[in-house]
């Protein structure tokens, strides 16, 4: 059987990204694994090596990638992280920025269709095997509607398909994904799932994905390695797998660590009297041509739990931006804040002082290299960075949640040395740091093992016992809703 992957043994050079036990690892021809374990366990480790990002002492990786033709590892293995990313790391501010600041298309963001082009010339010399295989990729995944389309204006669903679409251009043999199916609403799932299977079927293409999420492994997934505490366990057959992992925990926060919750005192902020958190009347967003949001109206109440819904594209982020002052289209419409009309002489400060916030976009624009500790200080001033410095009693609040979040021993750690489910529980703590009376959890259970899953929504539940306390949670998963929800809107 023709090894396509082949590790023994495998001990990095540098003793930073060395797991716990020596590497072992093969991927035979026709198979498709599934890497799954518990944030931080090692997942992403594991690739880093599998792709040759971090060279071994001794013996490198053995690959065998016939019948490609292609003689570099990078050339025949690719790996997507599904950061969403719109440019280059240098772009992705400027994204951020132009998404919402934007009534016109700026001339020079690029199209679906140019990117495409693009990718496809950088692949290779044209030649008409090359032709039918994009026209084949174009069809397979119904961009008919997307390629004269700016890439700013895409969906987490239609930039998925473009990744894809255009990481498969370059026809390589082994396909790595992380977390492929997180952001996407039921039906594109299913679409993404299908599409799997097709190319698994056609072409000779191996497929890795790694998994935080056990019940998002899709049929066409053949083994399962997993990975706990850096130590890759064997291969084993999908179906040996599934008949032994373990249950889905029912409760996971201690009994101890919700009193702490439940006992913080009440919130200073002055707002808490107000009954009207949030009040938009007749809300209509658009850019260009573009209609987002069309005659909205909606009231959120003191105390409610609102969760919001809607597929990918329907209006969600453009929505929760309105709420979290980021969006200048703001002051054009008829909305209220904490009992206050936007452009009525409030600041944005004024309005996130009450707001603690987290979501898949601001996972993606984070690249502030700080300990963990600080990156959690800056949800009590709303910053990005850490422009101020904490006082202890700032610090001994943040040590506190990050107990409550699992985080600890993390302190000192370097976000971008964490693994991304890490990252996300760090920047939860950040949303919960300042005890806000509104929260905006966008997707607040992105990337996480079912064990802190689990964990998370029963700090959400025990934070919204207290009084005056207020949520607005988005998920495509249902099952990911907390049981303290009291009301929908649906997009």
């Amino acid at each position: 059987m023709q090894k396509i992957i082949s590790i023994e043994n495998g001990i990095t050079r540098h003793p930073l990204w060395r797991m716990a036990e020596p590497v072992n690892f093969e991927l035979l021809d026709h198979e498709h694994i599934a890497i799954i374990g518990p944030n931080g366990g090692g997942k992403t480790m594991l690739v880093d090596i599998l792709i040759n990002k971090h060279p071994l002492l001794m013996k490198d990786p053995s690959y065998d990638f016939r019948p490609s033709r292609k003689p570099l590892a990078s050339d025949n293995i690719k790996y997507i992280t599904f950061r969403d990313n719109y440019g280059g790391d240098n772009d992705r501010q400027y994204f951020l920025q132009q998404r919402w600041n934007s009534m016109e298309i700026d001339k020079d963001t690029p199209t679906v269709h140019q990117l495409l082009e693009e990718a496809y010339r950088l692949c290779g010399e044209d030649t008409p095997t090359r032709r039918t295989w994009q026209q084949h990729l174009y069809k397979l995944f119904r961009l008919d509607t997307l390629l004269d389309k700016y890439i700013i204006l895409l969906s987490s669903g239609e930039m998925r398909k473009f990744q894809l679409v255009r990481t498969l251009l370059s026809e390589p043999r082994v396909l790595i994904m992380d977390n492929p199916f997180i952001g996407l609403d039921a039906g594109t799932r299913d679409q993404l799932r299908k599409l799997l299977t097709i190319l698994s079927q056609e072409s000779a293409l191996q497929i890795i994905l790694v998994l935080s999420k056990i019940d998002d492994i899709p049929d066409m997934i053949t083994h399962v390695v997993e990975v706990r505490q850096k130590v890759v366990g064997a291969k084993q057959t999908i179906s040996d797998y599934l008949a032994k992992r373990a249950p889905f925990p029912q409760r996971v926060l201690s009994t101890e660590k919700e009193q702490e919750i439940l006992s913080l005192p009440e919130g200073k902020s002055g707002s808490e009297s107000t009954d009207e958190i949030i009040r938009m009347s007749h809300v209509s967003i658009q850019y260009g041509k573009k209609v987002i949001l069309k005659d909205l109206d909606w009231t959120v109440h003191n105390g409610e739990r609102w969760a919001l819904s809607g597929e990918n594209g329907a209006g969600k982020s453009t929505l929760l931006s309105l709420v979290c002052a980021d969006n200048p289209q703001s002051y054009a419409c008829d909305i209220s804040l904490f009992g206050h009309r936007r452009g009525t002489g409030e600041s944005i400060w004024d309005i996130k002082k009450h707001i603690g916030y987290v979501s898949p976009e601001m996972h993606r624009a984070y690249k502030k290299d700080l300990p963990a500790i600080r990156i959690v200080a800056s949800g009590l001033k709303d910053s990005v960075g850490l422009y101020v410095k904490p006082t202890e009693e700032d610090y001994e609040i943040c040590r506190k949640w990050m107990r409550i979040f699992g985080l600890e021993g993390l302190e000192q750690q370097t976000f971008l040395k964490l693994s991304s489910g890490e990252q996300r529980l760090v920047l939860l703590a950040r949303a919960f740091v300042k005890d806000p009376q509104l929260l905006i959890l966008d997707e607040p259970l992105h990337g996480l093992d079912n064990t802190n899953r689990r964990l998370v929504k029963d700090i959400i539940e025990a934070f919204c016992k207290r009084k005056n306390k207020t949520m607005i949670m988005v998920t495509h998963y249902q099952e990911e809703l907390p049981a303290c929800i009291t009301n929908h809107l649906e997009l």
